[in-house]
């Protein structure tokens, strides 16, 4: 990956639909020279998707709530991760080295909808030891675009030399 091939990422991620023309103009290629680069960063799974972000609330999911669990076994991961999959309010999920064994991303319309599913479907989930949640009260930053510079590189004010 080279410094053109950054550049094009960096411009997608602010704007997944940037036409390839326009794109293309931005990082000096021809059009066509542009397409093959793109193409081969979806091919290769550097750019895994587009997609449109959409405010939760605006839907009625203006509660949200991360969620930490600890699994009582550690042969129950593989089910634990499908029966997870299918909660359709889970948005988000990770799973953690050390303890707790996930982070979990949840959105609900509010307190007593994310009471109901606690207790009806996540303390079930399958594998479960604890489950413990904390509410979101604002996003202090909001999931952005992955910095544009190499993975070493730090920013000045962070004390990288220049």
């Amino acid at each position: 990956m080279d410094a053109v091939d950054r550049e094009i990422l960096a411009l997608l991620q602010r704007d997944g639909r940037i036409t390839l023309t326009e794109l293309a103009e931005q990082v000096r290629l021809s059009v066509s020279r542009c397409q093959r680069r793109v193409r081969e960063l979806e091919r290769t799974g550097v750019i895994a998707g587009y997609h449109a972000s959409v405010d939760a609330a605006s839907l009625g999911y203006g509660f949200e709530v991360l969620a930490f669990a600890t699994l009582s076994r550690p042969d129950a991961v593989a089910e634990f991760d499908a029966a997870l999959a299918e909660v359709p309010q889970v948005i988000e999920a990770q799973r953690l080295f050390g303890e707790p064994d996930y982070l979990i991303r949840l959105v609900a319309p509010d307190l007593d909808y994310y009471q109901r599913l606690y207790e009806n479907v996540l303390v079930r989930l399958p594998g479960l030891q604890g489950l413990s949640s904390t509410i979101v009260m604002k996003h202090a930053v909001r999931a952005r675009p992955l910095p544009d510079r190499p993975p070493h590189a730090l920013p000045t004010e962070l004390g990288a030399e220049s």
